[in-house]
C-alpha cells in the first residue's frame, strides 16, 4: 500500500476554477527554488552532520538550531526506535559514548532516556541537554530547508516514521531518507515514492587496488532498492566511479567532508550534497 501525502501546500486543479488555476501556475512558474528546498548558488547543499557537530552536541536540538544559523542548507540526524515505539535521534545504539551509562535504545522507554544528558559530554555549557525526538527534530527546520534522516534500523520504523512525517509541517521535498540498509531503502520508495531516499555505503580498496563495493554492485543495489541515490564517504571513491552513478540516472552524495579543498573537489566531481560538521566552513562551496 502506498503511503498517501499530504502534499502540504499543493492547490489540485479540479478544485479551483480555470481562472484561478492559471494564476496559481503562474505564479508557481515564478517561485524561487527555495521555496523547495534547494540551494540558493549553484553548488552543493551543504547538509550539517548531525547538526553543527564541531561546535555542539551531535543530535541534539543545539546542534541542529546551530546549524541553521551557521546556513546550512540541510541537516542529518540518526534515528532509532525506542522500548515503547517511539522514534528518537541519537547516532548510536546505545547511550554510553554520548550520556556516560549504557542503556541500549531498542531496550529503553522514551521517559527513561529524557532522563539522561547528552551535552555534557561536549562542555558544561550544554548541561542539561536531553536526547530529541524526531517530532522536536522536525520542529527545527524552516520553511525550504531539508532534512536527511538517517534511519540506523530496520523498515520496522517506517510506519511510525511516515506518521511522525504527516504530523510535522514539512513538505514532501524536504525529506530525505537514507540508510546503509538496503531493506529500509527498499521499504521507503515502496510505501512513500514521493520521498528522496538514499543509499549509503562504506568503501575501500581490495587487495587489487579496486574499489569495493563494485560500481557493478552498486548500480544493481540502487537499481533493485529503487534509490534515487548514492552517497559515500569522501575516501577512495574516485571522478570516474561517481560519473558512472550520474551517467546510470542516479543522484551521487558525499560524507563527512570538513575542508573546503576536499568540498570543491567534490563539487567539481557532481556531489548533489555534502555533508560536514562545520557548514558554516564549507558555505561558500555552494556558490
Amino acid at each position: 500500500m502506498l503511503w498517501n501525502s499530504k502534499a502540504k501546500g499543493r492547490i489540485m486543479i479540479n478544485e479551483i476554477g480555470c481562472t484561478t488555476a492559471a494564476l496559481f501556475l503562474t505564479l508557481l512558474a515564478f517561485t524561487p527554488a527555495t521555496t523547495f528546498g534547494e540551494s540558493t548558488g549553484s553548488g552543493p547543499l551543504i547538509v550539517a552532520h548531525r547538526g553543527a557537530s564541531a561546535d555542539a552536541p551531535e543530535n541534539t536540538l543545539p546542534a541542529f538550531k546551530l546549524a541553521w544559523e551557521q546556513g546550512a542548507d540541510a541537516v542529518e540526524g540518526d534515528f532509532y526506535l525506542t522500548k515503547d515505539g517511539k522514534i528518537v535521534c541519537i547516532h548510536d545504539a546505545d547511550t554510553a559514548r554520548t550520556a556516560g551509562v549504557t542503556n541500549v535504545i531498542a531496550e529503553t522507554t522514551l521517559d527513561e532516556l529524557r532522563k539522561l544528558d547528552v551535552g555534557l559530554w561536549k562542555g558544561e555549557q550544554w548541561k542539561g541537554t536531553k536526547i530529541p525526538t524526531i517530532a522536536e527534530v522536525f520542529e527545527t527546520v524552516p520553511a525550504g530547508k531539508k532534512i536527511y534522516i538517517e534511519v540506523k534500523v530496520g523498515p520496522e520504523i517506517i510506519q511510525p516514521l511516515l506518521e511522525e512525517i504527516e504530523k510535522s509541517d514539512l513538505r514532501d521535498e524536504q525529506v530525505v531518507v537514507i540508510s546503509f540498509r538496503q531493506e529500509v531503502v527498499r521499504t521507503i520508495k515502496a510505501t512513500a515514492p514521493q520521498f528522496k531516499g538514499f543509499l549509503l555505503s562504506g568503501l575501500k580498496e581490495d587487495e587489487s587496488g579496486k574499489i569495493d563495493p563494485s560500481i557493478e554492485k552498486v548500480l544493481d543495489v540502487l537499481q533493485r532498492t529503487g534509490a534515487d541515490g548514492f552517497s559515500s564517504t569522501r575516501n577512495v571513491i574516485n571522478q570516474p566511479f561517481i560519473q558512472q552513478i550520474m551517467d546510470a540516472g542516479y543522484e551521487y552524495h558525499v560524507w563527512t567532508v570538513n575542508d573546503l579543498e576536499t568540498a570543491e573537489r567534490f563539487k567539481k566531481w557532481g556531489a548533489k550534497s555534502i555533508t560536514t560538521n562545520v557548514p558554516k566552513t564549507l558555505g561558500s562551496v555552494r556558490d
